[in-house]
């Protein structure tokens, strides 16, 4: 599959979260939801990992296993900073710093720790992009002020999600096959997160409709969107799949409109314009551009 392709369907997968949610139980909390995800996801991610690994040989040295680690608690610190952000200052403003800030903050630390620089291409989408969440997300809208907590919350999440990606890219870049390297990252992270369900209201997911709604966030949103996610980092550049998953807000946009019956203001529409020009730039431009992508194995 395209890798391109594979990413944007892998933002699909990740942008029906909040209407899953939305459709879910009334009593269904953000934080459960999360972490009951994460658990379900991880758990079955890291056994498909296992089922498709059987029988070839896979070296796994220290520096492997920290990578592992280092990217199970980027996947488990995601979820509590971003609603940090979310309840502190809003789903609008918290949203659209979390999402707006992943894509530089995975550019900045692959350009630290490679010195190779992402590409105009890159540069010239992502801002696009970045100016379309920030449209869509109706900040200017809100005249609120900004919580430095949840600012610092917001920008947690952006920094946890750059963190997983790349962590997730250098064990497929030292040899290890996507699916390996998202059940392995994802698998510990489900392990780590079983402690905080004895703190998340969890009766909610007893109800057929909580079932439905794990199994879809779980299985939907998190094993079938981050195998893609892996096969796109496979051969394209991190700073490049964060971009492209930008891709989620505004399918959650779109089904808020056609599932959900929400509304949209102009400068929203403006903003989901802009947010598919950036995509659609850094789809179409970045194959261009062979400093964009290491070669395909």
């Amino acid at each position: 599959m395209n890798p391109y392709l594979a990413v944007l369907l892998a933002a699909v997968c990740f942008g029906t979260t909040g209407t899953a949610l939305a459709l879910g139980p009334e009593d269904a909390t953000s934080f459960s939801a999360g972490v009951a995800r994460v658990v379900l996801g991880g758990g079955v991610l890291g056994l498909v990992a296992w089922a498709t690994s059987r029988g070839t040989p896979t070296t796994w040295s220290p520096r492997s296993v920290a990578l592992v680690v280092v990217g199970a608690v980027g996947v488990l610190a995601y979820q509590p900073a971003f609603f940090l952000g979310t309840t502190s200052n809003g789903v609008a403003i918290g949203t659209v710093i979390a999402l707006g800030s992943a894509p530089v903050m995975t550019g900045a630390l692959e350009w630290i720790l490679t010195a190779r620089p992402p590409s105009r291409v890159w540069f010239s989408a992502t801002l696009i992009a970045t100016a379309g969440v920030v449209l869509l997300s109706g900040v200017f809208d809100t005249g609120a002020g900004v919580s430095l907590l949840g600012l610092a919350g917001s920008l947690g999440a952006g920094l946890s999600y750059a963190v997983y990606t790349l962590a997730g890219k250098a064990l497929i870049d030292r040899g290890l096959p996507p699916r390996a390297s998202m059940g392995a990252v994802f698998g510990a992270a489900a392990v780590l997160g079983l402690p905080l369900l004895v703190f998340a209201p969890t009766s909610w997911i007893a109800s057929g409709g909580g079932v439905a709604t794990v199994l879809w966030l779980g299985l939907v949103t998190t094993v079938i969107a981050y195998l893609l996610f892996g096969h796109g980092l496979q051969y394209l550049r991190a700073s490049t799949v964060s971009t492209l998953t930008l891709a989620e807000p505004l399918t959650a946009t779109l089904l808020g409109l056609l599932v959900l019956r929400e509304s949209m203001n102009l400068s929203a529409a403006i903003g989901l314009a802009v947010l598919a020009i950036g995509i659609g730039i850094l789809g179409l431009g970045g194959r261009a551009v062979q400093r964009d992508e290491p070669t395909p194995r």
